[in-house]
């Protein structure tokens, strides 16, 4: 027995070791407990807290887009979207099925942008719809036991004026894409932020796109919220003003109508755009929440390119009004006063015969000097203009003019068009300049190109006495410094014109509308209009003669114009595509000038008579002119708002952001009737059936601005 206690006797070298296998067991333990409790306390204290605290976004609103005169053109309008929270620790693909049948959406697109955001932090949600229909809204509220992931927030969605109304000037907003996270102007969103993609939305993104706000909840182990801790409310962005005026808009655009082209109104004086419009036009409420891939392909397949801006983008010859640019440039030179020159329908220069523009009508010119070679667009004159002139001379003075260089607009991706040379053939061809290639470049044709802001800044200079404004579509002085735009291009430009060739110019001018002249159809009476005509061939007339025509090669029409003639306090270039003859876009640019004229007429009427009552003339509230449609119905008679709404009003379904133009006639449906506040500013926007005053447009037609949103709950229609 002895014996067996012996052989159970454990040496001191084992028992040592022991102990200190454990000492050094409970020495880890220790530290790890000490790393868990005190080391990094902190960063397990953040993951309990993330895993506590939801963080939801709160999204800014954009700031409102307004004309020169304070009246909106762009607003907001409340919508809900849904968040994807990752946050709850569920399999957020197994959950992809069911989302997508409530939301309507295809689960593939679930899964692809919960694949696309993994390398985001979990705790920050992912929008998965923006707009939710209202039983969408019910499907997340009856469902949040089985998918707590889904969150909603209220988005202030952008609510642009219907049937693209100033659609290029004013642009769209739309998702941050992939490629643009790569371009360091947009290094600071992130993917699913709103920006400015076109136009001023773009330009003054800054501007208009405000802080997002956040709200921090507390939710259960099941991801629902039992609570809130704290919210940091959302800055709206600032309010935009520009220099756009709605009744010049408004009348340009029913003047190009549906033509195919660009009208520019522009203060030569200052360098204010009054009004741009380009056509083709798109719908920028189609951009608001998300476009399909259908429209988008059917817009950039469109062969008449909808989405370019063409007062700023294309690039086309001028055509004789480029020959206003000629006779300053002659002038200058001492050429041009004195040149006579004998139109027999055609002439030859470095053996070559060039037609005038007359033969086609089997007659002649006769005589021509500089006034004549001007008002009835004399091409033989201008040929032998430019014969003297030469191309470096010629490409001089239109590059002073700004012909072949960028005006500096504050707009996204204009271009500069050509003004050929010498020299830029050679850089660009590596070859010589031919003489010959100088005749078609006086009468506007061959490699020049300008756009139709090129040319409204042009002309409207030379008629301002050669002082040349750098354009702008924004008010300028509503910027701190830190936002104030910035440009390449000098704020004023100066070209020498001698006052006696300045006034024979700006005569010879006025004469186009008169009766000898080339647009003697556009004629206003008892408005001091003036300006040039102008007619570019897109082919040669022997490709168009071998091709048998056709709508698609005919020439572009164009017209530039100023009132009055001398000091202009307005300028318009008229672009129609395959419109043929300049008087046509003559009769255009008319119609702008004579809203103007008469807009400013009424302005003095009313100062008049308010000076003569001894009172400030009241300032006109605007109300967009309505025509009735399929959610409206007309009350009165429809001419021009007298201040009962009554009386002469339509009722319209939806929303309305003005709170002084709608008096709302059924209560707001849920949703809606929101109020917010920009700075200072405040408005409302109104849900429901609303009686909205009428305002007559310049010629008289109406046209619904703003289009009717839907509200969240469905409405009876109107009878």
């Amino acid at each position: 027995m002895a014996r067996f206690a012996r052989q159970l006797k454990v040496s001191a070298t084992r028992l040592a070791g022991a102990q200190w296998a454990i000492l050094v067991i409970f020495l880890i333990l220790g530290y790890g407990l000490w790393r868990l409790q005190v080391m990094r306390s902190g960063y397990y204290a953040s993951l309990a807290e993330q895993n506590r605290v939801r963080q939801v976004p709160i999204l800014a609103p954009r700031g409102k887009i307004v004309d020169r005169e304070g009246r909106t053109i762009v607003d907001n309008y409340p919508s809900f979207s849904v968040l994807l929270v990752r946050d709850t620790g569920r399999d957020l693909s197994a959950d992809a099925t069911l989302i997508s049948e409530g939301l309507h959406m295809d689960a593939s697109v679930v899964r692809e942008r919960v694949r696309r955001s993994a390398s985001m932090p979990p705790y920050e949600p992912i929008f998965i719809k923006d707009d939710i229909t209202p039983d969408e809204l019910a499907f997340i509220e009856s469902h949040r036991n089985e998918l707590p992931e889904l969150e909603t927030i209220m988005v202030h969605r952008r609510l642009y004026p219907k049937n693209g109304f100033a659609a290029h000037l004013i642009g769209y907003v739309g998702e941050v894409s992939e490629q643009m996270l790569n371009q360091p102007q947009w290094e600071f969103y992130n993917s699913g932020d709103v920006v400015g993609i076109t136009g001023v939305e773009r330009q003054y993104n800054r501007w208009l796109a405000g802080t997002n706000g956040e709200r921090r909840a507390i939710v259960n182990s099941h991801g629902r919220e039992v609570g809130r801790l704290d919210e940091t409310p959302a800055v709206p962005g600032h309010a935009l003003k520009l220099t756009i005026d709605i009744d010049m808009q408004i009348a340009a655009e029913q003047a190009l109508a549906d033509k195919n082209g660009a009208v520019v109104a522009m203060d030569p004086r200052t360098g204010e755009i009054l009004a741009l419009v380009s056509r083709p036009t798109f719908d920028p409420n189609d951009f608001a929440v998300k476009i399909s891939s259908n429209q988008w392909n059917a817009l950039v397949t469109d062969p008449t390119k909808p989405l370019l801006n063409k007062a700023i983008q294309a690039q086309l010859a001028p055509g004789s009004v480029f020959k206003i640019i000629m006779a300053a440039a002659g002038t200058h030179e001492g050429i041009a006063q004195n040149l006579k020159v004998n139109c027999g329908g055609g002439g030859v220069f470095y053996g070559r015969y060039f037609k005038c523009w007359v033969q086609a009508e089997h007659r002649t010119h006769g005589v021509v000097d500089l006034s004549k070679g001007i008002f009835q667009s004399c091409d033989v004159f201008f040929y032998t203009l430019a014969e003297r002139l030469g191309i470096n001379k010629i490409a001089d003075y239109a590059g002073q003019a700004g012909l072949g260089k960028k005006t500096g607009i504050d707009l996204p991706q204009e271009v500069s068009g050509t003004m050929p040379s010498e020299e830029w053939k050679l850089r660009l061809f590596h070859q010589k300049w031919y003489a010959g290639e100088t005749i078609s470049v006086g009468i506007g044709q061959g490699a020049v190109a300008t756009t139709p802001i090129q040319l409204v800044r042009a002309i409207g200079g030379i008629a301002n006495g050669g002082v040349l404004r750098r354009p702008h579509v924004v008010a300028l002085d509503q910027f701190s410094d830190e936002f104030k735009p910035q440009s390449d291009q000098p704020e004023e430009v100066r070209i020498p014109l001698d006052q006696t060739d300045w006034e024979r110019i700006t005569d010879a001018m006025s004469e186009v509308v008169g009766p000898l002249g080339t647009a003697n159809s556009a004629h206003l009476p008892g408005i001091d209009f003036a300006g040039k005509t102008g007619s570019a061939q897109t082919v040669s007339n022997d490709f168009k003669k071998r091709a048998g025509g056709g709508a698609s090669l005919k020439d572009n029409g164009w017209f530039a114009g100023v009132t009055p003639r001398r000091n202009p306090e307005i300028a318009v270039a008229v672009l129609i595509e395959q419109g043929e003859h300049g008087y046509l876009a003559a009769r255009i640019a008319s119609q702008v000038i004579k809203a103007y004229v008469e807009k400013k007429k009424k302005r003095e009427a009313q100062a008049g008579a308010a000076a003569a009552a001894g009172a400030v003339a009241p300032a006109t509230p605007f109300a967009p002119a309505v025509t009735p449609g399929a959610n409206t119905t007309r009350k009165g008679s429809g001419g021009p708002a007298s201040g009962a709404l009554a009386a002469n009003a339509i009722e319209v379904t939806g929303i309305w952001g003005d709170p002084q133009a709608a008096e709302e006639v059924q209560p707001k449906p849920r949703g809606t009737g929101k109020k917010t506040t920009h700075g200072e500013d405040e408005h409302h926007l109104f849900g429901g059936r609303f009686k909205v005053p009428l305002s007559p447009s310049p010629s008289g037609a109406g046209a619904l601005l703003f289009p009717v949103i839907p509200a969240l709950t469905p409405q009876a229609p109107l009878h």
